[in-house]
């Protein structure tokens, strides 16, 4: 089911698979889908041409439990490196003690790690980005009044005019609030008009259930939403394009250049940006939430950019939180291959090839080290989740601990897997299962309850 969907969530293809569900597709919707598999075919090929690769490995199959490469959900064959890097323990041997070596030295080492083999580097010539107010309403969300921004973030494209980047964010912050308010900011999908996902059925005796945006009003709180494919295509096709391609000025990645999450976190930070502007937010309290791609830039997000208070991070799995060393669910040959190596650096592919996850300089333990010391919180459903590996991300929870532990903070407290609905909520990270399927709908009040010890 969730490989399923996460092929549904592919920004490009709502639109398609939402037609087939009906009939064919059309000859135009063909042709394009053809037209983005070649090119994202070419720009792997060209990616392993300059890594000195043949071929990669291929990913786990989340479809057929026959197939010869079908998904392992078997927690006996999971750990097959055990072995994690510490994230207390220098490239040279010496063990961090204090709270300065970690900012000054070990930190440091981690996120160049990162940079170079697994997200990609920044590059030094990214343009400004100027923010255009495009629609100002005052409107009404459920009992709440809002005022509502709709805002374009401008990329600065002179040194590249064939390429364009036009950021979509919308704000909305309560009418009736009497200082800045905190905000939620979302990592949103785009759905085709009239698409939707199954809804469960409901009872019609009871009222109907908040949305996050009006559980975030009745803290007193506002909301946001970006786009991330207003930032970066979710295709390798899209790689010669959006900011990193504006950035290349059109041209292949190198192996150590940014991809899409990366990108999309980027594109976070600008929305940040625009916060510090406006009198109506806190912009030292903004959390941000993404689910499964998303979750995985939200992840990223908030390792990266220190302004960020709070993080929700749901059923992110590979590249997220979930350990690259696990072999459960989705795994990294998952990620190397063509429909997913846009999300990470070129470099990242290695690991899917000639190398194998044990080589891997760093984990996503150390990921979630990186966002220390402020909360996050790691999240996954139950039925039709498996192939986020709920378990690998607890257990990247719990290695990230003796960081946070370090920096004056809590832990989650324990390194025993939790039943489901029982969140692990005390520390500053925090860790819950929810009973539902691939959405992060249930846990949301429990991620807002938790925000609130920090934001109120």
């Amino acid at each position: 089911m969730k490989k399923i969907l996460s092929l549904i969530l592919i920004n490009f293809l709502f639109a398609i698979i939402a037609n087939a569900q009906f009939g064919r597709l059309s000859p135009a919707d063909s042709l394009r889908r053809d037209s983005i598999n070649r090119v994202t075919q070419n720009d792997h090929a060209q990616m392993l041409k300059q890594l000195n690769i043949q071929s990669v490995r291929t990913g786990a199959d989340g479809n057929n439990p026959n197939a010869p490469n079908a998904a392992n959900y078997d927690e006996s064959k999971a750990n097959p490196f055990p072995k994690l890097p510490d994230p207390l323990i220098l490239k040279n041997g010496q063990r961090i003690m204090n709270a300065a070596d970690w900012w000054n030295k070990r930190r440091p080492e981690i996120e160049e790690d990162f940079n170079k083999e697994i997200y990609g580097r920044l590059p030094k010539n990214i343009p400004g980005v100027k923010w255009e107010l495009v629609k100002d309403t005052i409107e009404m969300d459920g009992t709440v009044q809002v005022h509502t921004r709709k805002l374009i973030g401008h990329v600065e494209n002179r040194a590249y005019p064939s390429i364009s980047v036009n950021i979509d964010l919308s704000l909305s912050t309560p009418t009736a609030a009497t200082k800045p308010v905190p905000v939620v900011m979302e990592l949103s999908f785009i759905f085709p008009p009239g698409f939707h996902f199954p809804t469960p059925a409901r009872d019609s005796s009871k009222p109907e259930p908040l949305t996050w945006q009006q559980q975030s009003l009745a803290k007193g709180w506002g909301y946001a939403v970006l786009i991330p494919v207003s930032i970066q295509a979710d295709n390798g096709a899209g790689l010669t394009q959006g900011i990193i391609g504006l950035t290349n000025k059109g041209q292949f990645r190198k192996p150590d250049d940014w991809g899409a999450l990366r990108a999309w976190a980027w594109g976070a930070s600008r929305a940040m940006d625009y916060f510090e502007t406006d009198k109506t937010v806190d912009a030292k309290h903004i959390a941000i939430e993404g689910h499964s791609r998303y979750g995985k830039a939200a992840l990223v997000t908030l390792a990266y950019d220190k302004r960020f208070a709070a993080g929700f991070i749901s059923s992110s799995g590979e590249g997220g939180a979930k350990l690259h060393r696990r072999n459960a669910g989705e795994i990294v040959e998952n990620l190397t291959g063509a429909g997913e190596y846009h999300w990470m650096a070129g470099n990242f592919i290695k690991y899917g090839g000639p190398l194998n996850w044990g080589d891997l300089p760093v984990d996503s333990h150390e990921l979630i080290a990186m966002c220390a010391p402020r909360p996050v919180f790691i999240s996954s459903g139950d039925k039709g989740d498996a192939w986020v590996d709920v378990k690998g991300m607890f257990m990247a929870a719990v290695a990230a601990g003796p960081v946070y532990k370090l920096l004056g903070k809590k832990d989650l407290g324990t390194n025993k897997f939790p039943a489901i609905e029982n969140g692990l909520m005390e520390g500053e990270i925090a860790f819950r299962q929810h009973s539902g399927g691939h959405t992060p709908g249930p846990n949301w009040p429990s991620f807002l309850e938790f925000a609130a010890r920090y934001f109120e």
